[in-house]
């Protein structure tokens, strides 16, 4: 284990993860700070011959400790740390050099980076490194992270100030005095402002920045449902039909005889099957493609200005624009999502969020069982269950709020400068991404089938499921059969879903069951968090609400649906 410890300290879409990615590669951690949610990433890393650990600090626009990633960020410069790597950006250069004032204030050896100088360029910019240097105590570089330009140098004098005394900074650290600086090292020639500024000006005005927004939402969604169906229909569902499972079906016939073993290896729900199937090639398609969609609007910095723009829309239903971003990425998981509700400010604002999150935004693995349940019967029905999806939100936000309150907006952040996405770092990110779903979604999902197998073949899902069969037969107008998976969504959502892919039913029937699936209680995991975050109270109010609407929402348009 590496004796030096080293913080990369800087604000939000900064470059801060392609230089962690760059400097320590992809064999690295992701943990929890202790006694929080908020994630950071930790890796080793070599500079000047000097193997440290090099920890990712989750990115801040301050040290004023007014949310837990600052409080976080806070502990982390107080734990002693060897050095810091302050990263920059020259295109937002004045709020960096308040955050870079806060971190030399800790007499803590630092080497500054000041990314994007390739974007500076182009807007006619240019930063007097030499002066900067002087004027704070500490070596500048000048870097370009997605092309590794500085990092030689950056390495080396990361090397030569391990160890090293800190003078500290002995100015006060001021917005004034970040202003200051910067009109003393910013310089700016005639060349007027860059085109693609112009453009995300534009992206962040109603018009045309809502048709474009729609536009984009729109191509990201054909992206995830026809890339992750073509993979799955044409690719790995031939795969696994054609090479894999006969040999495993001959296989275990082979060695078993008929009887309760067998059915649990190869069976309805059978542990050898299902528990492929249902992961990789069902659930895997889509997450390939969500992935890919979410990953391009981050790296491309379109997603922050979809979130100052959605601020006028959101502030109707007593949300902030900044809230998206909570939203949006619960749309991978739920657990990060509701952690991320942290950034949101007052805690009902955050209870606003989380009973969303809950109520209504299913995960990947739950949209891309929805996806698989529909899509090839009903596009029109895949639109109409996503039409629910957003109409719920926006009444759970209002009914909430009126209950609760929203508490304060969250502020305006900067905005990163937009960037045609870099392939290699879009790659890296894609890559780890898919890997923690791997980790943390295809394993867990596994093992939940092997546990449904048993419960099946032993009978005890029966046994439970029909305590809830009238409600499933003669409300959600479902057959019998359907009363076990909404027991074995408790453990994992889209067990909810998939399980109906088995089953004889009508497009009606499928769209009631997908119905019911989004509405329906969140997972173990994420009740966990919810007790966690909020209290066991939050966490049965959830319980209740998500049951009843699931039920209800999913009866009356059974009923009508019958109707018509």
């Amino acid at each position: 284990m590496p004796a030096s410890r080293v913080l990369l300290v800087g604000p939000p879409n900064v470059g801060k993860s392609v230089f962690f990615n760059r400097l320590t590669g992809l064999d690295t951690g992701i943990a929890n700070y202790a006694g929080t949610t908020i994630e950071y990433k930790v890796g080793e890393a070599e500079f000047g011959g000097n193997e440290v650990s090099l920890i990712d600090v989750p990115g801040v626009y301050t040290l004023d400790a007014t949310n837990e990633a600052e409080e976080v960020a806070i502990d982390m410069l107080d734990s002693d740390p060897d050095l810091v790597i302050c990263v920059l950006d020259s295109t937002n250069l004045e709020s960096s050099l308040y955050l870079l004032m806060q971190v030399l204030r800790r007499d803590i050896p630092v080497v500054v980076a000041v990314n994007r100088v390739d974007l500076l360029r182009e807007k006619g910019g240019s930063i007097d490194f030499e002066l900067l240097s002087d004027k704070l105590g500490v070596p500048v570089v000048p870097t370009v992270a997605i092309r590794g330009e500085g990092f030689d140098r950056l390495r080396s004098l990361v090397g030569e100030r391990l160890g090293s005394d800190s003078k500290g900074f002995s100015e006060a650290a001021t917005w004034e005095r970040a202003e200051e600086l910067f009109n003393e090292v910013y310089l700016v020639s005639d060349e007027g402002v860059l085109d693609r500024d112009r453009l995300g000006e534009l992206l962040v005005k109603p018009w045309p920045g809502l048709p474009v927004a729609f536009l984009v939402l729109a191509i990201a969604f054909g992206l995830v449902v026809g890339l992750g169906l073509f993979l799955r229909q044409y690719l790995l569902l031939p795969f696994f039909e054609g090479l894999v499972f006969p040999p495993i079906v001959s296989g275990v016939e082979s060695v078993f005889s008929p009887g309760l073993f067998r059915d649990i290896l190869i069976g309805d729900y059978g542990f050898l099957i299902k528990g492929l199937e249902w992961p990789f090639a069902l659930v895997l398609p889509y997450v390939f493609s969500f992935y890919l969609a979410l990953t391009l609007l981050e790296e491309s910095g379109y997603l922050p200005r979809l979130a100052v723009l959605l601020d006028g829309v959101l502030g109707k239903i007593g949300l902030s624009g900044g809230n998206i971003i909570p939203l949006m990425l619960s749309y991978g998981c739920a657990i990060p999502g509701v952690a991320a509700t942290r950034t949101a400010g007052s805690r009902n604002r955050r209870i606003v969020l989380a009973t969303m999150i809950c109520m209504a935004v299913p995960c990947i693995a739950q949209t891309g069982a929805f996806i698989a349940l529909l899509a090839e019967v009903s596009v029109l029905a895949v639109a109409g269950l996503f039409g629910f999806h957003i109409g719920a939100l926006v009444v759970v936000a209002l009914v909430m709020g009126r209950l609760l309150g929203s508490g304060e907006s969250m502020p305006v952040v900067e905005l990163p400068t937009l960037l045609s996405p870099d392939l290699g770092m879009l790659w890296k990110k894609w890559v780890m991404r898919m890997r923690a779903f791997l980790v943390d979604g295809a394993v867990p999902l596994v093992g939940a089938v092997g546990a449904a197998a048993v419960l099946y073949e032993t009978g005890l899902l029966a046994a439970v499921g029909r305590y809830i069969e009238p409600v499933v037969v003669e409300w959600l107008l479902l057959p019998s059969e359907a009363a076990t998976p909404l027991i074995l969504g408790i453990v994992r959502r889209e067990l909810t879903v998939l399980p109906l892919l088995e089953m004889e039913l009508t497009v009606l029937q499928l769209f009631v069951g997908a119905l019911v699936g989004l509405f329906y209680v969140p997972c173990i995991a994420v009740l966990a968090v919810l007790v966690k975050e909020f209290s066991f109270k939050m966490a049965g109010g959830v319980l209740l609400a998500t049951t009843l609407v699931a039920f209800g929402v999913g009866g009356v348009v059974a009923r009508i649906g019958v109707l018509i």
